[in-house]
């Protein structure tokens, strides 16, 4: 899996200086758009996760920058050191075709689980880039000018989770598609229908995912959950505390990502 990033005029990095296991993303972008997002267009590069998507400065860590409304939401719900973020975006699968990259026909697109990043400090930019370690400057939430709600979270080294014991990198990405990772209900028709595992349903008056308290979002499947989910929405948080199954299965996640290919 590869997470394109959304164009940014004002950022410093290019979709061509972008790499992927030693490819350049511009000539992905430009085909897939057919030439309408070219290899020297500027791109949004967050969350970064992987150190060697980019050349670095000494010191580089994953990093996630927020703002405005969504980081509104972040900030009234506590989110801080020691909480987890899991990165979910919108994929379909591709092919080569005659040197090119085509989305494959009749491949429907899908929300996956796509990466992960453990906070480790939250650096409070406001409109100041000297706020910030060098190593971080490239970042696009360093070059955003007067914005006093602008914030960055910086990873930490490794996992650090009651339980568990392996050593598991603080950050990262799941690189393989695997249906468990997958959050779109299979043969669903809208994007929005998922497939949860059953312990998100937020029965015995535990606090649902932010966003969705309408009891008439959450279905019990067997021993699944459905979730209609809001149909635009970028900051979803779940209290763990009501929901230890959550912790537990965001490890296995992250535990498993090198034998699920």
């Amino acid at each position: 899996m590869v997470s394109l990033p959304i164009p940014d005029k004002s950022s410093s990095v290019t979709y061509g200086s972008i790499s992927y296991e030693g490819n350049s993303l511009g000539n992905v972008v430009a085909d897939l758009t057919s030439g309408r997002i070219q290899s020297h267009f500027r791109a949004h590069i967050d969350p970064d996760l992987v150190e060697d998507s980019l050349p670095r400065l000494p010191g580089w860590r994953p990093i996630f920058g927020q703002t405005g409304q969504a980081q509104g939401h972040l900030r009234n719900n506590h989110v801080g050191p020691g909480d987890l973020f899991l990165f979910f975006g919108l994929f379909r699968r591709v092919e080569v075709l005659n040197d090119s990259y085509k989305w494959v026909r009749g491949a429907h697109p899908c929300h996956v689980i796509w990466g992960w990043l453990q906070v480790a400090e939250i650096l409070h930019l406001g409109n100041s880039r000297a706020q910030g370690p060098e190593w971080a400057q490239y970042h696009p939430h360093f070059n955003r000018g007067n914005d006093p709600n602008n914030v960055v979270y910086v990873a930490r080294q490794k996992l650090q989770i009651d339980g568990l014991t392996e050593s598991l990198p603080g950050a990262g990405t799941f690189s393989r598609f695997f249906h468990n990772r997958q959050l779109t209900a299979p043969c669903a028709e809208k994007l929005t229908t998922w497939d949860l595992p059953g312990w998100f349903h937020p029965r015995d008056g535990r606090t649902s995912l932010t966003y969705h308290s309408n009891v008439q979002r959450w279905h019990r499947r067997g021993d699944r959950t459905e979730l209609k989910s809001v149909p635009r929405g970028q900051e979803f948080v779940l209290n763990c505390d009501q929901y230890p199954e959550a912790v537990r299965w965001t490890c296995d996640l992250i535990r498993n990502n090198d034998d699920e290919c």
